[in-house]
Parts: structure tokens; C-alpha cells; sequence
């Protein structure tokens, strides 16, 4: 038999010169585009799903907005159009499964940590200044949970949040600060709690051991990783550890917070999806926010340039203050410093930290210049790229 007469054994005519190829192949090459096909379909719609889960986490804050709306023309003017401000709200609220274990008030929710987070035009620093609770301000007349309205009154910080939540804290800073603030974020003790378990814990280093049974906390000295129920003991502790005083609570929260940051960068966590969904999940499932933030593609759009942030440019410190004259046990603004950092944090000028306390800044400026030659003041506080052990 000849090889020709073989091969036509193997192949049909399909014209003069032409043949074709045995269906078997074209239903195994067909079978298989269909599979690639729907790999990719299904690929597509988990990913969807996905998304749709974390954006449906978050929470919009109508409530608020609409207060903050009935006061929009005493509200402060935004001077540089691309720095964002946002006011960071840790609630200790009762209510929920997961909270109702840290206390006997489920109708109660204070601000039990504010941050005023300031995003420079370029992204190029973030700086987180803290607002004492116990910081003694005026709180506007707010509308109460009960749809009512309170009287302004002069008395400390977090009573804003408790009688007005996040609409009556947003007002009450944007009057201390003359800054606007753009976005609020409110979040509570189970998101926080997530969030350190979704990086497998955040390292402190503790220069004593701790046995604090209110905290529910008992670590050694040194070097500790704390999973998310102690990191919430450990920032919260105010009068069991140290000298017992606010601001050395507010200062070992900027450090833990720092810690977080550099856990975050550090694990390259941002550019691995694996590592990135639990993350994002917890980051997302406790939160509450104006309607303009509330969506993942909306915080995306808010935070993407901040992985060009380098570790010293994420700076943390605290609104300068002083002992109040009427109580010591409360504080007041320190004055020129207090308002020459709201300015500057209005022009979107820059900040530098004294992470040492040498009075000496760090290399980095909060800030954009934009033509400031001024000098930057500095301010105590810390850097994300700081070792909380050093």
C-alpha cells in the first residue's frame, strides 16, 4: 500500500489539495476552548462575588450626611484640592455579639479614639494627629439618636460623638480645627480585632510584663506578636499600664498603629491577593462611612496612592495640649502650637516629627511644599518605619 493511500485513511477530502481534520479532534480542541472558556467565566464571577462582598461590608452613614448637609455653609472651605482630611472614629459601642462582651451598656457609644488623618496632595505623607478624649472643646448643638437636639456646650472631646455620633464629632472638629474634614470613618471593637488577626498579629515590644485582669492581658517583657483580643486590651488599657494617663495610651496607640503599617507593607500584603483578602474583609466588615466613602471602589480610589508612601512618610502625633485650667485631670489646646499645626494642615504644608525626643525632625516633611519655604515645625510622635523596640 502506498503512503499516500495511508494517509488518506486518516483524512477526508476537502477539495483538490485539501483535507480534513478528523471531527474527534475538532470536538477535543472545541471541548477544550469551552473549558478555558468557562474557567475564565468562572474565574470572573468569583471575582465579582468577591467584590461584591467586601463593598456590601461597608456601611453608609445617610444619617450623618444628611446632618452635615443641613450645615454645609458653616462648614470650613477645602483650600488644596487634592489632600484629603479624615476623621477616624474607634467606637466602643456595647451593641453586637461581638462587643456586648466589653461592657453592660449596649445603648452607649462613645469615641474611644479619634484621628485626625491627613492625606497630602501627592500622597506622599500621611499624618495621623490624635484628639485626646478628655481634650476639652465646644460641641455644637447636634441631633441626638432620638432625632431631638442637644444645646452647645463646652465639655470634653469624646461627649460629641456620644450625644451626636459621627456627624456631631465631624462638626465639633471642623470648629476646633477650621479644617474640612472630607471623610469619617467609624470603627468598632470587632473590626479592629479582625484586622490585626487578618495579618497573623502586629510585634510590640513591652519593657515590663503585663498582668492586667481588666485588659484581660498577661504578656511577658520584650518582643510579643499580639493577636487581635490582645492588641485591643493593649490599646485601650489606659490606667493598668504606665502612669496611668491618656497620653501615654494615646502614644502606645500610634506606636501599635504604626506597627500595623509596617506589618502591612512589610508582608507585601498589598500586592497579593491571597494575603490581601482577609485583610481587606476585616478592614471592611466593621466599618461605617460617609455614603461618598462607601464603596470599596470609592476607598480604593482614596488610598491607591498610598502604596507609594514611604514607612517615615506615615507620621503619627497628637493635637498640641496642656492641662485645662479648670481641671487638670482634663486638657486644653496648647496654644500658638496647636493652631500652627491646624493651619498648616489646612495649606497642606508641611509637619516633621520628633520621633527621639531630641527636638530633632525627621528626614521626611508631612506634606507638600507647594512653594512653602517656610520652616516645618516639629511636633513629638512617631513614623510607621519606627521599631517599637528600639
Amino acid at each position: 500500500m502506498s503512503d499516500n493511500a495511508s494517509a488518506s485513511r486518516g483524512a477526508t477530502a476537502d477539495g483538490p489539495g485539501r483535507t480534513r481534520r478528523p471531527r474527534r479532534r475538532r470536538r477535543w480542541a472545541c471541548g477544550t476552548g469551552l473549558a478555558v472558556a468557562a474557567v475564565f467565566v468562572a474565574a470572573a464571577g468569583a471575582g465579582w462575588a468577591v467584590y461584591l462582598k467586601l463593598d456590601g461590608n461597608i456601611t453608609p452613614d445617610e444619617a450623618a450626611a444628611a446632618e452635615l448637609a443641613r450645615f454645609e455653609k458653616e462648614r470650613p472651605t477645602a483650600l488644596v484640592k487634592d489632600a484629603r482630611n479624615i476623621l477616624l472614629i474607634g467606637s466602643d459601642s456595647r451593641s453586637g455579639d461581638e462587643n456586648r462582651r466589653y461592657g453592660r451598656d449596649p445603648g452607649t457609644e462613645r469615641s474611644d479614639t479619634a484621628i485626625l488623618l491627613h492625606l497630602s496632595a501627592g500622597r506622599r505623607t500621611a499624618t495621623a494627629v490624635s484628639i485626646p478624649r478628655d481634650l476639652m472643646v465646644r460641641v455644637p448643638g447636634c441631633r441626638r439618636p432620638d432625632a431631638s437636639r442637644s444645646e452647645p456646650v463646652f465639655t470634653q472631646f469624646n461627649e460629641a460623638f456620644q450625644v451626636g455620633g459621627s456627624a456631631c464629632a465631624v462638626r465639633t472638629v471642623e470648629k476646633l480645627t477650621r479644617i474640612r474634614v472630607d471623610h469619617h470613618v467609624v470603627v468598632d471593637f470587632h473590626g479592629f480585632k479582625e484586622m490585626v488577626d487578618s495579618v497573623d498579629g502586629v510585634e510590640v515590644c513591652l519593657r515590663e510584663p503585663i498582668d492586667d485582669k481588666a485588659a484581660g492581658l498577661r504578656l511577658p517583657a520584650g518582643r510579643v506578636t499580639l493577636d487581635g483580643e490582645q492588641a485591643l486590651g493593649y490599646v485601650r488599657a489606659r490606667k493598668s499600664l504606665g502612669d496611668g494617663s491618656d497620653t501615654e495610651r494615646i502614644e502606645r496607640q500610634q506606636r501599635f498603629l504604626g506597627a500595623l503599617v509596617s506589618k502591612v507593607r512589610g508582608d507585601d500584603v498589598l500586592l497579593n491577593p491571597v494575603k490581601l483578602y482577609p485583610v481587606l474583609d476585616a478592614a471592611t466588615s466593621s466599618l461605617t462611612t460617609d455614603p461618598e466613602l462607601a464603596s470599596l471602589r470609592s476607598l480604593y480610589e482614596l488610598v491607591r496612592g498610598l502604596r507609594e508612601t514611604p514607612a517615615e512618610g506615615v507620621q503619627f502625633l497628637t493635637v498640641p495640649r496642656e492641662p485645662y485650667t479648670g481641671d487638670a485631670n482634663r486638657d486644653q489646646l496648647a496654644q500658638p502650637a496647636a493652631g500652627e499645626l491646624f493651619e498648616r494642615l489646612r495649606r497642606d504644608a508641611p509637619v516633621a516629627v520628633d520621633t527621639n525626643g531630641d527636638g530633632k525632625a525627621t528626614e521626611r516633611e508631612s506634606g507638600e511644599r507647594s512653594g512653602d519655604t517656610s520652616p516645618a515645625p516639629t511636633f513629638p510622635g512617631n513614623t510607621a518605619a519606627d521599631d517599637t523596640c528600639s
